[in-house]
């Protein structure tokens, strides 16, 4: 498999226009050397419809089989499928933020080994989004940010760049949603390594439905949201974090 110097992980469910969109929009935006990695669950994924029309882009495209289902596994197995040196997790539904992708990559090759697309920093925006759900997302990580040291003012997104270093050190433990994304902050925070913030804009979808479930997911980010501030409070070290081999999705 060759190597590049920045893999795209999508993880879809039925995503195939706003596939296409996408892709668009990233041929047109990115101009760092990449790879899209489409992360599926299932073979009769409406995506596969495209499938010659995605053939058709001037960069890489290739299709992982998620090996069981759901967000979290599909994107799990596209992180720990890919090779480059750093990998951008990106949603399927998003056409606002491509042009901050080669900005994020900047972030990464001057030594950040997490860098967080944000909602929630001067430039950033989060529209349309139900209350419940602003409430929850917002006063999770304004607490974060002042109850811990991790220097970020969005910890949730799941829209962000990891290093292939941070990949190769911690497990992802995470099963649901996107917990992954919050698992990956707070330990790449425990092992004292650099992050960075970027703005982003966020809108809720217009089309189709989101797959974001609050209440069944909300255990799982609780338990980073708290290990985060214990990582802080406790002064923790990286040894709870690394892993003694890769662990291969």
């Amino acid at each position: 498999m060759d190597k590049f110097p920045l893999e795209i992980v999508i993880p879809v469910y039925n995503e195939g226009e706003n596939l296409i969109k996408l892709l668009h929009l990233l041929e047109q935006y990115v101009k760092t050397d990449f790879k899209v990695l489409i992360c599926y669950d299932q073979d009769d994924d409406d995506c596969f419809k495209f499938k010659e029309r995605i053939e058709k882009f001037k960069f890489d495209v290739e299709f992982v089989k998620n090996s069981s289902k759901g967000p979290c596994s599909a994107i799990k197995k596209g992180l720990y499928y890919s090779n480059s040196d750093c990998v951008i997790v990106y949603p399927a539904d998003d056409i606002l933020n491509c042009d901050i992708i080669d900005l994020m990559f900047e972030k990464f090759k001057n030594g950040n080994d997490v860098v967080v697309a944000s909602r929630f920093v001067e430039g950033g925006s989060m529209k349309g989004c139900p209350l419940l759900k602003s409430i929850l997302v917002r006063l999770a990580s304004f607490t974060l940010y002042y109850l811990s040291s991790i220097p970020v003012k969005d910890a949730s997104n799941g829209f962000r760049l990891f290093s292939r270093k941070l990949l190769d050190t911690v497990n992802v433990q995470s099963t649901v949603g996107f917990s992954y994304s919050l698992e990956l902050l707070a330990k790449c925070h425990r092992l004292r390594l650099n992050i960075a913030e970027v703005p982003a804009q966020w809108e809720e979808r217009s089309e189709g439905s989101s797959r974001f479930k609050i209440f069944k997911w909300l255990p799982a980010y609780l338990r980073w949201y708290f290990y985060g501030i214990c990582t802080t409070w406790f002064n923790m070290n990286e040894k709870s974090v690394i892993k003694s081999k890769r662990n291969e999705q």
